[in-house]
């Protein structure tokens, strides 16, 4: 025990290495520290609770024990008093002692001695909290000195065999106890990581490592996701201050000494080190002599946070130590192996099956699996090794099976999860989808912006992320889409700036992104093909993303210079890049960057190296641009910046000159450009003027909008004697071929002054100008667009009150604008903004003609609403709207609802809010036959409303006489004028409403015996919501009527009879608006009168006159292409007597017929609702033409497929689809045959099925791969170009774009807005016009996906797929690829294999069969999610047939592990299946399932149960594997929908049920350990269901989850039972319930 000096000397007694010297600390103190931290842990501490810690503190038995202990320690009294009286030794003196102690008594002597001493005393339960006092100060005391540790096991072991020790008590102050003299050994070192009981029990739940102070987070990377993982869930990890000494940071590892200090101080930390590592060690083997003990959870929880802190934390280093010192000096002794072993076993006491104190998922999603410096020890290193693959396991039941391929469409809408709450209901509804999720490494979808900045360049996920953009970038969201989920460049963004929720693509990825479509498009270019549209849309959003700082300028010149440098330098053989950098040129931030950049001068060289030669050929105006490009480059690069003069290129400088001399040949003297009969030379070098020039270009064109010269407007019957009205004469405007060739900066100037002269200018407008503004806004909708009303009010607040200037601007937004503004995502805003102007102006006296405009404005804005929409910004109150739009808002939502879905389960809880904000100032009530077509949920709200037709009658009745008196004063034909000024001025409001209703039954029949004058003055003297209220009351009158006189005329003559008297008010006089009139009429189609009179008028001759006029002075639909003068109608003529009345400023698009544009598809609607199939299809004829120029006819078609599927004729389908001009969509080529059959009940082919697939697999799905990479500059057979949309194209690569031939503008496009929307909803409308089942079309559809991978591969080899082929290449013999013949029986295969033609199939698509396979699944999960839930039904009955027959599900013959084999494999991923040519059946249907989920509205997902429903009853593990697989993904996306999340969890318990039931019989016995997996993802899910969101260190289950549990598990055999034990209410029995705030709190 003694050591000598090496040199044979005598030296003083030194400190033995197993002495507990360095742990000795006083044994009050340590009490006092003790009874401090239970005083802490206290909840409600108390001077009553202080006092009882005193008198234990000094209670007499305390010294009899402790003298006790001391005895059996061989620590007597008499020892201490010689020790304390010796004197310090001289350390020159040599000196020997010898020992002389009295041994202590036999340990088997103890508890005689101890239960002895107990009987001298009356309180035990106060004995026994101080004799654990007692022990657990001995305990830290003693930890190095082994003999009296082992007594004090045994003390312990024996006390807990006369259950004199509570182990719920000890334990957690053990912990604590032991805590506190680690922070006091360090002496200067930081604290090692401590938590208290306190801490567990305030968290609610297991707390993670990460929550304790000071303690080292580790990140994480999975193989399917780079992000960094935080208690393994897959978030950021917090940054940890670093201490700023140079002691160490725990005694966990023997550091190093910081620069300077003497070795015997790294001599000290070693033995430190090993004092805490013995103390370590003996605590863990009391907590395993206490879990010999029936603990309770909550201190199962206590010491298993403790320990798994330990293990976390185990290698903590000193800062500032130098690397090399550390590893020089130090590595694991044994003490500290002997201590991580020791906690290891108690850590798998703790999760073993058997006993399942806490269960494993605590280990699943803790950081010890992260940690980044596992030690060299085959034990710890095989924990974290079954908590990986546990973690793996789990992981796969959060994520869908099309994981690697899901990418939006931009075709969809979808909104952004866990993002909605505690926000205002616009905020919600305006929240958006991210257009991409990673995954964590527990397998939840992860996005935001700090998740964005942690993918790491070249992972999986960041080549995802490419795939989006670049997909973007080829079909261009819109701007609104973009500033949702794009980070700003570090550059630009702000250090205020708030992070944005759905922001997933940083900078770099956009610009990566962005030079691939630049590669893309020049190799396009080089093969020579015309893709300038391509050019020209790219550089608009190119703009946009400069221009907003999405991109660091700096950094994408280098880039793009280096991705030039690094391929082959012939791919840039032209001007397009140099021209698509002058378009941005002006940006603000880029002139900085060649400004004020440090770089500046580097920067410039590496644009000005992008010139190239152009070829000799000019001969477009493309060419032209291009070859002065360079030039007009230089000349403004050397106006920005005199220090970057001297390097650009004087050739290019001098051919300015030409420019110049260009500009003033043409504009010398008062020449003027004939902007309408320009020659290819003028256009292209007017093009290259608008970049160098671009005010005088403005100017230039500015002029000769104005060049016709001013006219006064006649004078007019509204018009005043001495008034004046100047108006522009008309010139043409300027051609669309023309302005898209402008420079972007020349069309901003444009927009701003053509603003300035429309709506501030003392001249009124001629159409020419506004026709040429609305172009410049279409050709560029990401650069040039502005919400109007904002903007022009920031300019000059006095702008919109000009009666003048608010008229134009709702004309150009009603009939030019609409489609943008729902493009721009801008639709609600502008609503909210007229609806406000409408509220002012409803109740303002001869107002008629802007309140009904701006009316008709809002109708047209609800109903091109594609998703669920706020009525009122704020959220609260009654709406602003008029009683028409109310009832046109209740039909928008039923449309969407029904045909779209609801997508958040938030706008479900606004949507009974909104109802009642609607129906507080509605009068209206729905008739039967409409509400029978209304979604449930619409439905069950409005059935039960009050019909008040019945009480306005009573009202009007008891009005009548009064009424009828004042109208025969006022209208008989005699009637005196000035008694106008006297009804206006006298008359009460309640009987103004009956104005027309009076004049109604003057009328007799003759309406020539009516006073027209003085109606038409009250009329318009009247408010437009009193003309409202006077027709809506006309038409009850009237119908009533008509009931009454139908005993004693017929119907014919009542019917003829009533529609001349509408004549008078519509037709002869013009005193009411047509459309609220119909309107009126057909919301009253309780009465079959009433739609009969609506079709009679439809069908007047008067009516169809004016729609005539309207389409022949109106020209094509395609506004934006007509050329020549526009010819302006008079004011009269264009609105009528009632609209046009006292008004002056003329018309520029307006009319009564396109009025009524959003009214007769209403009309449509509801006369299909009342079975009048027959007019319906009469109104289609005669207007199908005018539905042309319906702003959203392609919607307005798609819509109305889908709210009447199953209910519509093929007559009537194909008189619908005449609505749309069919030459320019994208139908397939035997559509027409298919809807013209003469025999109805055949089903298309599979090959017409499989070519839709290949569509959107080629068009509207992100291609999988980047080619533009490989091959050679020029070879088109490389390029990224896709083939046209269904047509017959040559061999295609991977991910081809549209050529110029397919390819369109926006402006093409306006509805439904882009690219893949057209072709996406237009297979929808081809699939809702077939004249066979839902059924028939999903069974065709799941046979094309069960057998898709084999009919590819034979189709890529010219094979056509033969009946009973029976698929090769498959790993497992068990699992048979999806074509085969047993994949649905002999008796299937056939019809399912035989239908494609599969003739160069793969070879049409661009992709390999592999490829195309996963592709098709994904493309079919997206159409079918589009169409209505008739569709989703036959898909559930579908998929679970196709599973239960799947032959190696039903053979008896196969052994239950190849069955888990087979299933197992065929649930990993099609991907993978697909590159190895094993897909299965079951495989590629999950997957389909898995597409179709994530396209689908949240308020479908319910009708996903019946899947498992259909499945059910569940006898096999491999069958309720299969269940979890297909809803396991889903359950993320219900986090916040409470009572889904719910109903789906018990689906799935009860499938559990069904084979682990107490009373179950499965097919083949089956052990609860092979559903671990299950188990841990059950746990896992009741987690995020309570954070609602990502699992995080806080996370605990809701109650009410625990609640069904607890029920559930009951139904379950015990082994099972026992797995599950934690998820229950039940404190005795669960941690989560004893650690549950709420829970403990209620059972305490």
């Amino acid at each position: 025990m003694f050591r000598a000096p090496a040199g044979g000397g005598t030296v003083p007694n030194q400190t033995p290495t197993t002495s507990d010297s360095s742990l000795m600390m006083d044994q009050n103190t340590v009490h006092q520290q003790h009874q401090q931290q239970n005083d802490q842990r206290s909840s409600n501490p108390s001077a009553a609770s202080s006092s009882a810690s005193r008198v234990l503190q000094y209670h007499p038995a305390r010294p009899a024990i402790m003298d006790l202990f001391s005895l059996y320690l061989g620590k007597n009294a008499r020892q201490k008093s010689d020790e304390s009286g010796r004197e310090p030794p001289n350390k020159t003196q040599k000196r020997v002692t010898a020992l002389n102690r009295d041994l202590p008594p036999r340990n088997e002597q103890f508890l005689l001695d101890f239960e002895q001493l107990l009987s001298q005393f009356q309180d035990q339960d106060q004995l026994r909290v101080i004799t654990e006092s007692i022990l657990i100060s001995l305990v830290i005391q003693c930890s190095s000195h082994a003999p009296r540790a082992e007594f004090l096991l045994f003390a312990l072991r024996s006390l807990s065999g006369i259950s004199y020790i509570n182990w719920d008590t000890v334990l957690p102050s053990l912990l604590s106890s032991v805590s506190s003299a680690e922070i006091s050994i360090g002496q200067g070192s930081e604290p090692v990581a401590t938590v208290s009981s306190a801490t567990l029990t305030q968290s609610g739940l297991l707390p993670s490592s990460s929550t304790v102070p000071n303690a080292t987070n580790f990140q994480s990377f999975s193989p399917s996701s780079p992000l960094p993982s935080v208690h393994g869930i897959g978030s950021p990890a917090q940054s940890v201050p670093e201490p700023s000494s140079c002691a160490t940071l725990s005694p966990m590892k023997s550091p190093d000494a910081c620069n300077g200090q003497q070795s015997n101080s790294r001599i000290n930390l070693f033995t430190r080190d090993n004092s805490i590592s013995n103390l370590r060690q003996l605590c863990c083997k009391i907590i395993l002599l206490g879990l010999n003990s029936n603990l309770k959870p909550a201190t199962h929880a206590n010491v298993f946070y403790h320990l798994l802190n330990w293990l976390v934390n185990w290698d903590q280093k000193q800062q500032g130590i130098d690397e090399f010192d550390s590893a020089r000096y130090w590595k694991p002794d044994k003490a500290l192996i002997e201590w991580l072993h020791s906690c290891l076993d108690v850590i798998w006491l703790l999760v073993e099956d058997d006993k399942c104190r806490v269960p494993f998922y605590e280990l699943v999603r803790s950081n010890l699996q992260f940690i980044e410096n596992i030690p060299d020890d085959e034990a710890l290193f095989t924990l974290i090794l079954e908590i990986h693959k546990r973690r793996d396991m789990m992981a796969m039941h959060m994520q869908m099976l099309d994981q690697h391929l899901h990418c939006p469409t931009f075709g969809t809408a979808r909104l952004l999860p866990q993002a909605t709450n505690n926000m205002s209901g616009e905020a919600a509804a305006n929240m958006r989808y991210s257009p991409i999720t990673y995954p964590s490494v527990l397998g939840e979808p992860l996005h935001g912006e700090d998740i964005a900045v942690s993918i790491q360049r070249g992972s999986l996920d960041w080549e995802r992320a490419l795939r989006c953009i670049r997909h973007a970038l080829r079909n261009t969201p819109s701007p609104d889409w973009w500033k949702r989920v794009l980070l700003l460049a570090p550059c630009h963004r702000l250090q205020s700036q708030s992070p944005t929720p759905g922001a997933v693509f940083t900078s770099e990825m956009i610009s990566e992104a962005t030079i691939d479509r630049i590669m893309e498009l020049l190799k396009l270019t080089n093969s020579e093909i015309n893709c300038w549209q391509e050019w020209l849309t790219f550089s608009d959003v190119f703009f946009f993303l400069i221009k907003n700082g999405c991109i660091d300028f700096v950094d994408f010149v280098d880039k793009l210079v280096s991705r030039l440098q690094e391929g082959d330098q012939r791919i840039l053989r032209t001007n397009h890049v140099t021209w698509l950098l002058a378009q941005i040129i002006r940006v603000e931030l880029v002139m900085n960057a060649l400004n004020t950049d440090s770089r500046k001068v580097e920067i410039t060289k590496k644009i000005l190296a992008f010139h190239r030669e152009p070829s000799s050929d000019l001969n477009n105006p493309q060419s032209i641009l291009l070859d002065f490009i360079s030039s007009c480059q230089n000349l403004r690069i050397w106006s920005l910046n005199t220090s970057t003069r001297e390097y650009l290129n004087n050739e290019q400088l001098q051919k300015g000159k030409q420019i110049d001399e260009w500009w003033k040949q043409t504009t010398k003297g008062e020449r003027m450009l004939d902007y309408m009969n320009m020659d290819d030379r003028s256009i292209g070098m007017f093009w290259v003027v608008s970049y160098t020039m671009a005010q005088p270009a403005c100017e230039s064109v500015m002029n000769y909008l104005a060049s016709a010269g001013v006219t006064e407007m006649l004078q007019g019957p509204n018009l005043q004697a001495n008034e004046r009205f100047a108006v522009m004469r008309e010139v043409s405007p300027l051609p669309i071929s023309l302005l898209s060739g402008f420079s972007i900066n020349l069309c901003l100037k444009l927009t701003f002054q053509m603003e300035e002269s429309m709506f501030n200018g003392q001249v009124v407008p001629n159409i020419a100008m506004v026709e040429t503004y609305c172009r410049l806004l279409l050709i560029a909708p990401h650069s040039l667009f502005r919400p109007h009303l904002t903007h022009l009010t920031q300019r000059n607040p006095a702008t919109l009150t000009k009666p003048g200037a608010s008229l134009l601007l709702f004309e150009i937004m009603n009939y030019r604008l609409l489609s943008l503004y729902r493009y721009q995502g801008k639709s609600k805003n502008l609503m909210y903004d007229i609806t406000k102007m409408i509220s002012s102006l409803k109740g303002k006296r001869g107002d008629h003609r802007i309140f009904r405009l701006s009316e008709n404005l809002c109708m047209n804005l609800l109903l091109s609403m594609k998703e669920f929409f706020i009525v009122k910004r704020e959220g609260k109150g009654p709406t602003e709207f008029t009683e028409t739009l109310n009832r046109i808002t209740i039909t928008s939502l039923a449309i969407i609802i029904k045909t779209r879905g609801i997508t958040e389960f938030e706008h479900l809880l606004h949507l009974q809010t909104m109802l009642e904000q609607i129906l507080a100032t509605s009068q209206h009530s729905w008739s039967e036959k409409t509400l029978r077509y209304f979604p449930s949920i619409l439905r069950d709200a409005l059935s039960g409303r009050i019909d008040k037709r019945g009480l306005a009658i009573q009202a009007w009745q008891q009005a009548e006489t009064t009424v009828i008196n004042q109208c025969t004063q006022l209208l008989s034909p005699p009637a005196d004028p000035s008694y106008v000024v006297t009804y206006l001025s006298h008359s009460f409001p309640q009987h103004r409403q009956y104005l027309c209703a009076g004049a109604w039954v003057l009328m007799h029949g003759h309406p020539e015996s009516i006073n027209s004058a003085n109606l038409g003055r009250v009329l318009g003297e009247f408010s437009p919501e009193e003309v409202t209220a006077n027709i809506y009351t006309m038409v009850d009158v009237l119908l009533h009527h008509i009931q009454l006189e139908q005993r004693g005329h017929s119907p014919q003559d009542l019917m003829l009879k009533a529609c001349a008297n509408l004549s008078f008010f519509i037709w002869t006089h013009e005193l009411l608006p047509l459309d609220i009139l119909l309107l009126a009429l057909v919301d009253r189609d309780d009465d079959s009168n009433s739609l009969r009179i609506v079709v009679n008028l439809l069908d007047s001759k008067e009516l169809q006159q004016r729609v005539k006029m309207y389409i022949l002075n109106r020209g094509q639909p395609e506004h934006w292409l007509l050329s020549g003068t526009f010819k302006r109608v008079e004011l009269q003529k264009a609105l009528g007597n009632h609209l046009s009345w006292k008004e002056r400023f003329p018309t520029f698009f307006d009319d009564i017929a396109a009025r009524l544009l959003p009214v007769i598809p209403l009309i449509i609607y509801r006369l299909i609702e009342n079975d009048a199939i027959d007019a319906a299809d009469r109104v289609l004829q005669v207007y199908y033409q005018f539905l042309h120029y319906h702003p959203f006819n392609f919607t307005f078609v798609r819509d109305i497929l889908a709210y009447f599927y199953g209910h519509l004729p093929g007559k009537l389908i194909l008189r619908i689809l005449n609505v749309l001009d069919v030459k320019k969509i994208p139908f397939s080529e035997s559509f027409p045959q298919h809807i013209n059959s003469a025999n109805a009940s055949i089903c298309p082919p599979l090959e017409y099925f499989a070519t839709l697939l290949l569509g959107l697999a080629n068009h509207v799905i992100p291609p999988l791969s980047y080619s533009s990479k490989l091959g050679p500059a020029g070879d088109i057979s490389n390029t990224s170009a896709r083939p046209p949309h269904n047509k017959t194209q040559a061999a295609m690569q991977p991910g081809q774009t549209n050529t110029s031939e397919g390819y369109k503008a926006f402006y093409q496009i306006q509805d439904p807005g882009t690219c893949t929307q057209l072709i996406l909803e237009t297979a929808v409308i081809e699939i809702l016009s077939l004249p066979v089942s839902a059924s028939q079309v999903v069974s065709s559809l799941v046979q094309i996906v069960v057998h898709i991978q084999p009919t590819l591969v034979q189709s890529s080899n010219g094979i056509h797929l033969a009946p009973n082929v029976v698929g090769q290449g498959s790993v497992l013999p068990t699992s048979p690829s999806g074509g085969s013949s047993d994949s649905f029986g002999a008796t299937r295969t056939a019809s399912a294999a035989s239908g494609i033609n599969t003739s160069n199939f793969v070879w049409r698509s661009g992709y390999t069969c592999q490829q195309l396979s996963c592709l098709l699944i994904q493309a079919c999960g997206l159409l079918l999610a589009q169409l209505p839930p008739e569709f989703h039904i036959q898909l559930y009955t579908e998929a679970a047939r196709v599973i239960k027959e799947c032959w190696w599900l039903t053979d008896i013959k196969r052994s239950a592990s190849e069955l888990e084999s087979a299933v197992t494999y065929a649930l990993l991923d099609p991907t993978w299946a697909a590159q190895d040519n094993t897909s299965t059946a079951i495989g590629n249907v999950v997957a389909l399932l898995h597409s179709f989920f994530s396209n689908l509205p949240q308020e479908w997902l319910e009708g996903t149960h019946l899947i498992i429903k259909h499945l059910r009853p569940v006898t096999s593990i491999a069958v309720l594997r299969i269940a979890f697989r297909i809803m396991g993904p889903l359950l993320p996306r219900l986090a916040n929908a409470h009572n889904l999340f719910s109903k789906t969890l018990s689906l799935l318990l009860n499938v559990m049920v069904d084979v682990f039931g107490k009373n179950s019989q499965p097919s083949a016995p089956v052990e609860a350990s092979e559903i671990i997996d299950l188990i841990d993802f059950l746990h896992h899910v009741i987690h995020y269901g309570g954070q609602g969101g990502p699992v995080q260190a806080n996370s605990k289950p809701r109650p009410e989850v625990l609640a069904l549990f607890g029920r559930a598990v009951e139904n379950l055999r015990p082994d099972v039972q026992h797995l599950l034990s934690h998820l229950k209410t039940d404190v005795n029995c669960s941690i989560y319930a004893a650690t549950h705030p709420k829970l403990a709190q209620t059972s305490s």
